[in-house]
């Protein structure tokens, strides 16, 4: 009797493990963490088209526990003439509500970022990943349904040290009002055999924000394709383009991105 108690409890917690895998999305955070006491290396790619350079982004990632991880982000690029460093971001996530089933669950999480850069400002979007210094907190909520992961963020971002990086004649950053949906679904493996078994996940992502001192916004839809090996390394590919909005002089408007993850389990005392 104790073996089966000890085989169901293995194979929920399996489940879940490889469930959760088509909520790793690529252009935004779920609210689940990665797995406690674990840590996460990240590089990442972006190439901007019609001209505008690329960025290069290492990442180090902690998971404290269950609730508590954090993302230490540094970025360099050559959209000002020659490769540099530009700054780097430090993100904090805190999940505070997990409700849990086999194969499903609804997830909640606080999160917050502080960025530093020393890009000159063309636009009044912020994007706090290279671009702008600023802070920003917001909350996102994922829902697990089998196979498929829903996802929605609201966010706040405030931007620092704007009148000295602000090009002459061309709209300042200030705040901005974010918002996202995005959706995931496991192609691959259709049963669950062993944990090496490579995952192959699908996503399509909607990433807005909105000025609220004048209006302007924009939408961009962001398509993504993601393959994970021994549960270990992830591989993502993803494209994003905007389909409305009136904000002029965007850098990410229209973007791929590719990025490589390889995570450590249970390093952590």
């Amino acid at each position: 009797m104790k073996y089966i108690q000890f085989a169901a409890v293995i194979f929920l917690l399996g489940s879940g493990l490889r469930a959760g895998a088509q909520e790793l999305y690529v252009f935004t955070e779920p609210a689940s963490n990665m797995a406690a006491k674990s840590i996460g290396i990240r590089l990442t790619n972006e190439g901007i088209f019609n001209g505008g350079g690329n960025r290069t982004m290492p990442e180090v990632m902690f998971s404290f526990n269950k609730n508590l991880m954090t993302h230490f982000q540094g970025f360099l690029s050559d959209m000002d003439g020659k490769y540099r460093l530009e700054g780097g971001s430090v993100y904090a996530k805190y999940r505070f509500l997990s409700v849990d089933d086999a194969q499903r669950h609804l997830r909640a999480a606080v999160f917050a970022r502080v960025s530093t850069s020393k890009r000159p400002v063309y636009t009044e979007d912020i994007n706090l990943e290279g671009d702008n210094s600023g802070i920003q907190g917001g909350l996102v909520v994922t829902q697990l349904l089998h196979k498929l992961a829903l996802s929605g963020t609201v966010s706040y971002t405030k931007a620092f040290d704007v009148e000295s990086k602000q090009v002459s004649g061309m709209p300042g950053p200030d705040q901005m009002i974010g918002y996202s949906l995005s959706s995931g679904y496991l192609v691959l493996p259709f049963v669950y055999k062993n944990y090496n078994q490579p995952n192959f996940n699908v996503y399509f992502e909607m990433l807005g924000k909105t000025n609220p001192a004048n209006g302007r916004s924009y939408l961009d839809l962001a398509p993504a394709l993601q393959v994970i090996l021994n549960s270990r390394t992830r591989i993502d590919l993803g494209y994003r383009f905007q389909v409305a909005g009136d904000m002029a002089g965007r850098y990410n408007k229209n973007m791929y991105l590719v990025r490589a993850e390889f995570n450590f389990f249970n390093v952590l005392k």
